[in-house]
């Protein structure tokens, strides 16, 4: 269903997700792909496209079975599927997913977000990142700023969503209950499977309605209207 209200004066902590969330993810990966075939033609070898669909669906495959420590796992299955050594494919998965997308992240950041999080933090609510893959560059390259940044990668998480074992560190850093947390993502799958098992309220950014939960299409919605308020009085 569309989102309509949302109690935001008992909200203290909002917390996104980053791919697909605060950017357009397809747009990204479509610039990508395109580097990814000059690159594949240039080098006349198919070894950095076998790689990286190796790393996606088997990492994808990993977040599904909520494996933890999922990066020794997730390695050791991809050395396996490609019988490429570990050394290749981290500097294979280092360049094409850490490095080059971010020469156009700022370009697909979705429209409304500055103003969005400049109205959070008018309202004095925390504003918290949990991601899969490591978001401080990321942030950095669109201009936004958080208070409390995880991804499922780092050392103390070490399980991607929907396990909620990192919506609860946020939280308690953020020294909030889930009844005063928002989480805003694009996957009910994962994300919003990770806020239900935390007790926390999910928003999910969809073209299209979404049975069985709350969503919005763009952060110019009605939904963020109290959040705007203040700046547009002025």
């Amino acid at each position: 269903m569309i989102a309509r209200n949302v109690d935001w004066g008992s909200i203290h902590f909002v917390v996104f997700d980053v791919d697909g969330t605060l950017y357009n993810q397809r747009r990204l990966r479509l610039r990508m792909a395109g580097e990814l075939i000059a690159d594949a033609v240039a080098r006349g070898s198919l070894t950095n496209l076998r790689v990286l669909h190796a790393y996606r669906s088997l990492r994808e495959a990993i977040g599904e079975e909520e494996v933890d420590d999922f990066q020794a796992s997730l390695m050791a299955r991809i050395v396996a599927q490609t019988g490429e050594p570990a050394g290749r494919i981290e500097a294979i998965v280092s360049e094409w997913i850490g490095r080059r997308p971010l020469a156009h992240i700022a370009s697909c950041r979705y429209d409304g977000l500055a103003e969005l999080f400049a109205g959070l933090k008018r309202q004095n609510k925390a504003i918290g990142i949990y991601s899969d893959y490591p978001a401080d560059e990321k942030l950095q390259r669109m201009n936004l700023s958080a208070d409390y940044i995880l991804a499922a990668s780092d050392p103390d998480v070490g399980i991607q969503k929907p396990h909620p074992r990192g919506l609860h560190m946020l939280m308690q850093r953020a020294g909030v209950r889930p009844a005063q947390t928002v989480l805003i993502g694009d996957r009910p799958e994962r994300d919003g499977d990770a806020a239900r098992r935390a007790g926390v309220l999910a928003l999910i950014r969809s073209d299209g309605p979404r049975e069985g939960w709350l969503t919005f299409s763009t952060y110019s919605d009605p939904i963020f209207a109290a959040l705007w308020a203040e700046e547009a009085s002025k």
